[in-house]
């Protein structure tokens, strides 16, 4: 009688399986860790009331591609819009827009100067580094998105905000080349959430 023997691989070791598994496992926790810091994101975002109305104050996390990172060291403008969505829910209905307010942003490096200048609605601040610029350019505060009166007092309100990359403001070549491609993209998720508006406080009396 003959017998045949069938080759067969070793299995692996119990130890090197554990080990490729945690070399994988870390891989992943850094390429994952990467891709999300390579994302701009609203860290947070509040309705405030005040005399005159009701203001937005907000907080976001810039972060340019190496594209976007290269077009300001030439000299070249980017424009930002701050878009905010203001609704009332209705259960009988389709929800009450309220708002849609737009805020126009900018961030240019000043070749002379050689300093970074962000232009945050009426405001204009300079940075000696990206960085600092970049937070000026993602603090918004007491932005009046409301006149006085526009919401009632303890009506609950779903708000949404957001900040793109304003395509249509890039140099005549760019434009064109950013509607197909991604690294003249720039646009945080939409970061919505519910209040309960506040009631604004009075006027402050005129000076005799």
């Amino acid at each position: 009688m003959t017998v045949f023997i069938t080759p067969c691989c070793a299995r692996p070791d119990p130890a090197f399986r554990w080990l490729a598994g945690l070399l994988l496992g870390c891989w992943l926790a850094v390429a994952g860790s990467a891709l999300a810091n390579d994302k701009s994101t609203v860290k947070q975002a509040a309705i405030q009331a005040t005399p005159q109305g009701y203001v937005l104050n907000a907080d976001f996390d810039i972060v340019l591609n190496p594209t976007l990172e290269d077009a300001l060291s030439k000299g070249i403008n980017l424009h930002f819009l701050l878009e905010l969505e203001l609704t009332r829910p209705r259960d009988w209905w389709f929800d009450e827009d309220i708002a849609e307010p737009v805020r126009r942003m900018r961030i240019y490096y000043h070749l002379l100067l050689r300093r970074f200048v962000v232009e945050n609605g009426y405001i204009t601040r300079t940075a000696a580094t990206l960085d600092e610029a970049l937070t000026l350019l993602g603090r918004v505060d007491g932005w009046q998105v409301l006149d006085r009166g526009m919401l009632k007092t303890g009506q609950r309100y779903d708000a949404r905000l957001r900040l793109r990359l304003d395509t249509a403001q890039l140099p005549k070549p760019l434009s064109i080349g950013a509607v197909s491609g991604d690294k003249w993209e720039l646009a945080t998720p939409w970061y919505g959430w519910s209040f309960d508006a506040p009631a604004a406080p009075a006027p402050s009396p005129p000076l005799p």
